[in-house]
């Protein structure tokens, strides 16, 4: 059996990626960029344009929309989908906790793994499934 290489192993220790063929996998690095940003960086800006899709590899970040901290993410968790699907503006403000490591494809790079890759676009779905009934459950309350 062959090892895969660290960064396809890495890369498969992520929710997005874990159910990935090896060739999925390669697929998937080909189209993606490693990326290291500071904490306290902007990683996606509320109100903006959504031009790229990003998965925390190391770090923690924090998400705000206005001034209401609503969620922490950390490694494996997926950033800026929303806008890319519905091409609508970015729902909120997502700024580096710590210095983070992530995983970076362009709306483009994006579609195309999407289609190419169910394993990632039905997280994808589920994940957003759990964030929109989270949020219902939110709106339900007295």
């Amino acid at each position: 059996m062959r090892s895969l290489p660290t960064s396809f192993q890495r890369i498969r220790s992520l929710r997005p990626f874990a159910a990935c063929s090896d060739r999925e996998l390669a697929f998937i690095v080909d189209r993606t960029c490693e990326y290291r940003a500071p904490a306290g960086d902007v990683l996606t800006a509320e109100g903006r344009t959504g031009r790229e899709w990003i998965v925390l590899v190391e770090g923690t970040a924090v998400v705000r929309v206005g001034t209401d901290v609503v969620a922490r993410l950390g490694p494996g968790d997926a950033i800026g989908e929303v806008a890319l699907l519905d091409h609508g503006p970015r729902t909120a403000t997502v700024v580096a906790e710590t210095d983070v490591e992530v995983l970076v494809a362009s709306a483009a790079e994006f579609t195309e793994i999407l289609a190419s890759v169910p394993a990632v676009a039905r997280t994808i779905l589920v994940d957003l499934a759990t964030r929109l009934r989270a949020a219902d459950e939110l709106l339900a309350q007295p």
